[in-house]
């Protein structure tokens, strides 16, 4: 085995491991904690013991087979995140659809190598699905290659977000506006399965979203880029380890390069503050009539 067949190897390992532990939660009643982030557009998230415990037992596989390694875990934070390979988990992506019983959240996977993820897994345990993506060899669905399709521009394309509520106000939600003003449909709810879906080709041509942490997205750009799609920061930076405080989370994945550059065009795009020109606008009416007024006042009596 290549090293690279190994970490793939291990990584359908650890996607086991966390299946076995999340499985037993599902839809039946679970105790829902809420974790607070004041600074975000949506503060609340939740968490579960499945979440913790998915975590727990990848990251004690991590530490047995490869003590060197790093972990970048959602849960657990991290350690030894200046390793050669350091591996970023998220073990229920989309909390919300798992406490609420519906079967689009994933178990997400990535090892990074020198901080650039190299292998991807995206895991969705009750429907029995599993996307592997390994930079320059491709995707695999259940073990069967799979590759992106998608239109050929913008206006005919399937947009998914997780929800609308996930953008900061201002220059977030105000490209995003323009995105769904641009695409044939804006659709949401689906978590790191729409990734899965616009990787597969069923239908799904691109994904824009912000507010991510790096554990949100690693997984998913093996998984896109393998199956011929792109996936970058809005600005078009790589998604990368050393990356991530100036991508601030806000990512774009699409079918193909296509529907990338125009993608790019609107969300890397100069943005001025919408308050800007109304201000602008209201302002020349008032100085205009204050000008009027003025001149109307100061004109010397007769």
């Amino acid at each position: 085995m290549t090293n690279n067949e190994q970490l793939v190897s291990f990584a359908n390992e650890l996607a086991d491991a966390a299946r076995t532990v999340i499985l037993p939660f599902w839809r039946q009643p679970i105790e829902v904690e809420s974790k607070m982030e004041h600074d975000r557009p949506i503060a609340e998230s939740p968490v579960t013991v499945a979440d913790r415990k998915a975590e727990e037992v990848m990251r004690e596989l991590i530490e047995e087979r490869y003590p060197t390694h790093g972990i970048y875990g959602e849960e657990f934070g991290q350690v030894r995140t200046d390793a050669e390979y350091v591996w970023v988990l998220d073990p229920i992506d989309g909390t919300k659809s798992f406490i609420t019983g519906k079967p689009l959240f994933g178990t997400l996977i990535a090892c990074l190598k020198d901080g650039v993820p190299i292998i991807g897994v995206i895991d969705q345990c009750v429907l029995k699905e599993r996307w592997v993506g390994v930079v320059g060899e491709g995707t695999t669905l259940n073990g069967e290659p799979v590759s992106t399709s998608g239109c050929a521009t913008l206006k005919e394309s399937m947009m998914y977000a997780t929800t609308p509520h996930m953008f900061h106000k201002g220059e977030e939600s105000d490209k995003f506006e323009k995105m769904c003003d641009t695409v044939l449909r804006p659709l949401y709810g689906a978590d790191c399965y729409a990734y899965a879906i616009v990787a597969s080709g069923f239908g799904a041509d691109i994904v824009v979203e912000a507010d991510l942490g790096l554990y949100d997205y690693c997984a998913l750009v093996p998984v896109v880029e393998g199956a011929g799609g792109k996936m970058t920061d809005w600005y078009g930076r790589r998604l990368t380890l050393e990356n991530h405080e100036r991508s601030k989370g806000r990512v774009v994945a699409c079918a193909n390069e296509g529907l990338h550059r125009e993608a790019i065009a609107i969300l890397g795009k100069t943005w001025r503050n919408s308050f800007i020109p109304s201000i602008s606008k209201d302002g020349l009416l008032y100085l205009a009539v204050g000008a009027f007024l003025g001149a109307a006042l100061s004109r010397p009596r007769t």
